[in-house]
């Protein structure tokens, strides 16, 4: 099996992109077991694969559709269900009543949506290999950044309400499909 071949679904690029998957999997096990700091522990270890990935893929020429798709589906698993399922767990003590829940859930459930949206959008436009000076829209890491960032506000009781806090959720899901322009690493 060789590594280096762009033919291959298991090329160093797409392994790499397999190990995101997978911390984004296990991170969510975590969550559940409201073990949240490995859970945040393991997201930014697959942020950094989604970096490493492109950069192996861009480097050794792997780029292909079938990388652009397996890509996305592990920002999905990621950047786009594990930061909401995170928040939502630590907002959940919080809830005044199972009605204050269910709304709070119906707001994460469209994150979740519109972060999907925003992917398939992504897809859409791209060709394999190539990279965009700017970024249409906040991509769906950085969007998982600003809800982490929203975790810690909520932790350390810096920002104490619920109703606020999924306010900006909402901010922040308006923008991952905006027209706001973010520039390209």
């Amino acid at each position: 099996m060789d590594l280096f071949d762009k033919d291959n679904r298991f090329n160093i690029a797409n392994i790499v992109t397999y190990l995101n998957v997978s911390l984004g999997v296990i991170a969510i096990y975590f969550i559940v077991k409201e073990d949240f700091f490995t859970a945040i522990v393991l997201a930014w270890i697959a942020g950094a694969c989604d970096i490493i990935d492109g950069k192996l893929a861009r480097k050794y020429e792997l780029s292909t559709e079938f990388g652009i798709q397996l890509d996305s589906f592990a920002d999905f698993i990621s950047f786009v269900v594990m930061p909401p399922f995170l928040l939502f767990y630590a907002l959940k003590g919080s809830f005044s009543s199972g009605w204050e829940e269910m709304a709070v859930g119906a707001v994460f459930i469209a994150y979740i949506i519109l972060g999907l949206r925003r992917l398939v959008e992504f897809n859409l436009k791209v060709d394999a290999g190539e990279v965009a000076k700017y970024f249409e829209g906040v991509p769906t890491p950085l969007g998982a950044i600003l809800l982490w960032i929203l975790y810690l506000l909520f932790s350390y009781n810096i920002i104490p309400s619920v109703f606020v806090i999924t306010l900006m959720v909402v901010g922040i899901a308006w923008s991952l499909n905006s027209k706001l322009k973010i520039p390209h690493p």
